[in-house]
């Protein structure tokens, strides 16, 4: 009888913590229902509400509308300034020191100034981009550093009728260089011109070796031996030619001032003798000098571009300006243009040789005079 009750207490634990597992499970598992509105069958998401942004600070500048060429005027009335300048917002603490906020004046401090450098679209004006005259910017320093971008340097060049574009070329201008080079075949050794000079030998009875006089060729076997086969005339150098610095800023044609001075300066007027008060007349003005071409060049180049047309100076290479558009900033690839490119370019073929011929012989074609030869030292 007391074994029967154990086992029925037993019994009723054992259901007893059966119903309590399964009331636990389905308490973790039911997925609590969303809020409602009130509405029957609409039930309202709960969105996960994360940490607050710091905003981040911008303030409004004064930017270009479209690209501003070196001594351009602003307006004077701000009306006209719509198209020109307005403000965008910029990070505080990427804004220049010196750029024109519209807490500090804004598009007001443009009204009458000149553009002290070039201006580019979207680029923030600054207050060291204006001033009130171009020669006022020359106080300190001269005014090619003034005018020079901020990553180019200035470096000269003679020119003359021909490689000046025959002195079309003005102060702010773009140009490019193209330089022609004459290539010859030299001994790897010596580094002169071939062929090179042969001087034979022989070696007499009492081991003398006495040397015979110096021929210039090369040695060769032919139909009739052994022979020395030289050349007719001087070894002809092959001339390749090639535009190499692009978009070059004209800094100025000509000498400078002595005082660095150039920008807005005006020629001194010839005075006008005044007459007598007796006769009325005066003394003829003398009659106007002419004024002399200039035969040097300053550009406005990277610094790389200047070693090499220094270079090209030095070895007395000849560099001729092509005059670029107002508007053209591309970058753009040449082909060296030699004797196979214009043969290969233009479809001309070489004449075959002929039986007959006319007369008279044709042997030269005409030449320009005016840059035949090109000196680079005028004065020599």
């Amino acid at each position: 009888m007391r074994g029967r009750l154990l086992i029925l207490v037993g019994l009723i634990l054992l259901l007893g913590v059966i119903v309590v597992v399964v009331l636990s499970s389905g308490i973790l598992n039911r997925t609590p229902a969303p809020p409602s509105n009130g509405t029957p069958g609409v039930q309202v998401a709960q969105a996960t509400v994360g940490p607050t942004p710091t905003p981040y600070p911008f303030v409004r500048i004064v930017i270009a509308l479209q690209n501003l060429p070196r001594g351009y005027r602003f307006p004077s009335n701000i009306e006209e300034l719509q198209d020109i300048v307005d403000y965008t917002l910029w990070p505080e603490p990427a804004v220049p020191f010196n750029a024109l906020r519209e807490d500090q004046g804004g598009v007001e401090a443009v009204l009458g100034k000149i553009a002290r450098t070039d201006i580019f679209r979207e680029q923030p004006i600054l207050s060291t981009l204006l001033v009130e005259n171009l020669t006022e910017i020359a106080a300190i320093g001269s005014d090619a550093a003034a005018i020079l971008p901020s990553d180019r340097v200035a470096v000269s060049i003679p020119v003359d009728r021909v490689t000046s574009v025959a002195y079309g070329v003005q102060d702010g201008d773009r140009v490019d260089v193209i330089i022609s080079m004459l290539f010859v075949d030299v001994d790897e050794v010596f580094q002169s011109i071939t062929p090179n000079n042969v001087t034979l030998f022989t070696i007499k009875e009492n081991g003398d070796i006495e040397l015979l006089e110096a021929i210039q060729g090369r040695p060769d076997q032919t139909a009739f031996g052994s022979a020395i086969i030289g050349p007719s005339e001087r070894q002809r150098p092959r001339l390749v030619t090639q535009r190499t610095v692009q978009d070059a800023l004209v800094v100025h044609v000509g000498d400078f001032p002595p005082d660095g001075k150039f920008i807005g300066k005006k020629p001194t007027p010839t005075p006008v003798p005044q007459g007598t008060p007796e006769t009325g007349r005066g003394t003829p003005p003398p009659p106007p000098t002419a004024v002399p071409r200039p035969d040097i060049i300053t550009l406005g180049v990277t610094p790389q571009y200047a070693v090499m047309l220094v270079w090209a100076i030095e070895a007395k290479l000849p560099l001729t300006l092509a005059l670029r558009s107002a508007t053209d900033v591309s970058q753009q690839t040449t082909l060296p243009v030699s004797l196979d490119y214009i043969l290969n370019e233009f479809n001309i073929s070489v004449p075959g040789r002929r039986d007959y011929s006319i007369e008279p012989a044709i042997r030269s074609i005409r030449q320009l005079l005016a840059g035949a030869e090109i000196s680079l030292n005028p004065g020599s």
